[in-house]
Parts: structure tokens; sequence; C-alpha cells
């Protein structure tokens, strides 16, 4: 599947960060970026729980559908107020019409397993996804935060359309091998938190400022003894920034466009500005040189603590690199 080079990740409207703006805003905010070229949309049934595909079903009414490309996922909801991972087939083919329902359309680009569940064969989940594709309900069949292996066990029961895990100049992960199954099997690596979390746009003074229910306050790079050694980065990779004559945000989504045709960054933001900003990433040019350094400061021998703490890492599939991932 070909997709744009750059996406939208619309959980921020809803979920995780901070305090969402109201839904009409985040549906016109939607709507804005949109009619001025952002054409690749990124939700899940997780989100809000489902509140977010409700915004981006709104934000494409009234003929926005076919100017996107429309991915969500499944597999990971919010089930009587606590989050299940649950890949079973019959639980996919009902979150399946759930998405659809909720975006009020009849027809998902890419549906992803938004975490392989590991009491579940992935062969048995992709399957299932695979027949709603034959079904006309999805176009593709997508996977989340998975490793090179479970990529192509999956890939073997059907092609797979994308698979979407976390990278960014701090979140090296993908270089252990499914940057490479990527490319290999022509399917393209969709790198959500390309801005690491906020990191990288230069958006987070002091974790002490997030909302009480911001997940980064959950996050080990953003809590003591780590974020004091990741701060103090900043100042240089702000002075690299201004080198490259763009943005930190910009700078950081140019060094992913960099690592191969083939890896679609997808930041998130509640700004029009801000998504507009980073959708022109797609037009710059950075000396190699730069790019270079850019990967030398920020990198995994430079960056402090793991990426998620024990329980969430404990949900994912994706290679790590350990205690310093």
């Amino acid at each position: 599947m070909t997709l744009p080079r750059m996406g939208l990740g619309c959980m921020p409207l809803s979920h995780a960060y901070g305090i969402p703006p109201a839904a009409d805003a985040g549906v016109s905010m939607l709507q804005e970026v949109i009619d001025r070229g952002v054409t690749f949309l990124d939700t899940a049934t997780l989100y809000g729980a489902g509140s977010n595909e409700q915004i981006v079903g709104r934000a494409l009414a009234g003929g926005r559908r076919d100017q996107v490309v429309l991915a969500s996922k499944g597999g990971m909801a919010i089930v009587d107020g606590v989050k299940v991972i649950d890949g079973r087939p019959e639980t996919l083919r009902a979150q399946v019409d759930a998405s659809l329902g909720r975006l009020g359309v009849d027809h998902i680009d890419i549906y992803y397993l938004h975490r392989w569940d590991k009491r579940v064969p992935i062969g048995e989940s992709v399957a299932a996804l695979a027949e709603l594709v034959k079904a006309g309900k999805i176009g593709g069949v997508g996977l989340s935060e998975v490793s090179a292996a479970r990529l192509r066990e999956a890939h073997a029961v059907t092609p797979i359309a994308a698979v979407q895990n976390e990278y960014s100049l701090w979140t090296r992960n993908p270089e252990l091998g499914i940057l490479e199954a990527t490319r290999d099997l022509g399917v393209p690596l969709v790198a959500f938190s390309p801005v690491a979390r906020g990191f990288l746009s230069d958006g987070v003074a002091s974790p002490d400022d997030l909302p009480e229910k911001d997940i980064r306050r959950g996050m080990p790079r953003f809590q003591p003894p780590h974020w004091s050694t990741n701060a103090q980065l900043l100042p240089a990779w702000r002075q690299l920034a201004g080198e490259a004559g763009c943005t930190p945000a910009q700078l950081a989504l140019v060094w992913l466009l960099s690592r191969g045709p083939h890896v679609v960054p997808i930041p998130g933001t509640t700004s029009a500005a801000h998504a507009l900003e980073n959708e022109a990433a797609t037009e710059l040019t950075v000396a190699r040189e730069l790019l270079d350094r850019a990967g030398a400061l920020i990198d995994t021998a430079t960056v402090s603590g793991p990426r998620y703490n024990e329980t969430n890492a404990a949900e994912v599939d994706a290679e790590s690199f350990g205690d310093a991932a």
C-alpha cells in the first residue's frame, strides 16, 4: 500500500495528553488541516473510548472522506473503564463494525491490530481481519508494536498493509529489525510519536507542568532521574534546528523521513498550525551532515531511561534495547 509521506495522529484530540479540546474544536481543526492538504488520519477504538473515532467521523462528513487515507485500530479497547487487549476473531469483527459506525463510513483503509494479544496466535487475529478485507469493510490489515518475527508470521497468513511502531530519534527500536523487515517486504512503517511525545518539538519545559492524567507522567524518560539527563540535550537540539533553518519538530521529522521512503511519521497535535508545520517538513531539505549530527545528539546512547514502564512494556512485542530502550 502506498501512503502519503506524512500523517496526523488524532489521539491527542481526546486521549492521553493533557486536557483535550472540546469535540467541536477537534472537528474544526481536522477539517481545516484536511482542506489544507493533510491526507492521512490515524485513530483507534481505544482513543477516548471511541470518542476519537466519532470526532474523526464528524470531520469527514460532508464530502471529506474521499480526501484522506483513513486508519483505525482494534484489539485494544476501554471496557468498563479498563484497557483490555483482546485479539480474538469475534472481538475484532465486532470492533471493526463499531469503528465503522462511529466513523460514519462503510470502509476503513487500514485497520491495525493495535496490540498483539499474546493469548491468541497472531495468525488467527490477522486471518479474521483478512476476512473483513474480503467483505469490503477494511482495505488492508495493519499491525502495531510488533517485532520483525511477528510481522513475517502474520505476513505469511495475509499481506500486511502497514506496521505502526514507535520510532523517533530517541526511540530507535525499529532499527533492531522492523525497519529492515518492512523495507524488505514492501510494507510502510508508520512511525508514531515521531517527535518523542513532545520532547523533540521542545514542547515540555518540565514534566511537573503536565496535567495530572497526562500519560507522560508515567513514562520513565519524563521522570527522575532520567528527565534531568534528557533535558540537558535540549539546548544543543534547539541550536541544531536553528542551523537547519527549521523548527525542532521539523528537524525530527525530516530525520525520520530520511530513514527510508517507506517510513511515514504521524505526529499528533491539537493545533492546526502545528499540524501544517509538521506537514511542511515533507518539503524541507536538510543537509546530510546536520541529520547525522541530529542522530548522534539524540540517540539510544544519549537518552536516559526506557520508553515504557514495566506494565506497558509487557504489552508490546516490538524489539527492545532492554533497560536502554
